[in-house]
């Protein structure tokens, strides 16, 4: 494997008395993707928003693209999608690339709208406001904002929510193609089908605490189907 370019050490959050996420290691390499799976207060949300940079864990360290521990360095090489697009409703689809160039500190902000534009096929929808595009257009525009600073690491929490079939399956390709970029994928979803469609390794929490699954689990749906549960019994009888 490649050098990690997602690489957390002993990452734990606590909520006061709870522990919301017990110390985790976790390494991703360029060009690969992890699923991150688990029933509804797994500890999921967390993970990623530790590794998103938006929440600091209780210890552990987390560095994404050689940032070590520094914070504007950590956030320039990761995006975030998420069932939110975090699109502004009121701008165009341009103006929403625009503003998240210059949120990073960016300076060809109308270059890279533009590339973001075009590798999305958003260029017909550029001049639209995001807040009239349909579910599946807004992804393709959320998408389009979360990777115009050419992060490392895309961070995706459930992506597939809200989307009707043929929007489902036109992300799954665009999301395939991301890693052949060198992208590296932080997938959390219960979409056991799609996590074996697109990972390379899933890892399951549950109460805070993972359960690594062997390589052939997320071989294809079926074998993830029979592996997931059997991982979420073994921590729940383990808490």
């Amino acid at each position: 494997m490649t050098s990690a370019v997602l690489r957390a050490r002993g990452l734990m959050r606590r909520f006061g008395p709870l522990t919301a996420l017990h110390p985790l290691d976790v390494d991703v390499s360029a060009g690969e993707t992890l699923a991150v799976l688990g029933p509804n207060g797994a500890g999921k949300s967390t993970l990623l928003r530790m590794v998103a940079g938006l929440a600091r864990p209780s210890s552990g360290e987390v560095s994404v693209g050689g940032s070590n521990g520094q914070r504007a360095a950590h956030r320039r090489q990761v995006g975030l999608i998420g069932h939110q697009t975090f699109l502004s409703p009121a701008l165009t689809v341009r103006e929403n690339l625009m503003l998240a160039a210059r949120l990073h500190g960016l300076g060809d902000v109308g270059a890279r709208a533009a590339r973001g534009l075009a590798a999305l096929d958003l260029d017909e929808f550029a001049e639209r406001r995001a807040g009239t595009l349909s579910r599946g257009l807004a992804q393709r525009a959320a998408i389009a904002r979360a990777l115009v600073h050419d992060p490392a690491l895309v961070l995706l929490d459930e992506p597939f929510t809200g989307l009707d079939p043929r929007a489902s399956a036109r992300l799954a390709d665009l999301l395939r193609a991301l890693p052949a970029e060198g992208r590296s994928l932080l997938l959390v979803t219960h979409d056991l089908a799609r996590a074996a469609e697109l990972a390379d390794r899933a890892v399951v929490l549950v109460h805070g605490r993972a359960r690594w699954l062997a390589p052939e689990a997320v071989a294809n749906a079926d074998a993830l189907a029979r592996a997931y549960p059997e991982a979420v019994l073994a921590l729940e009888t383990a808490a």
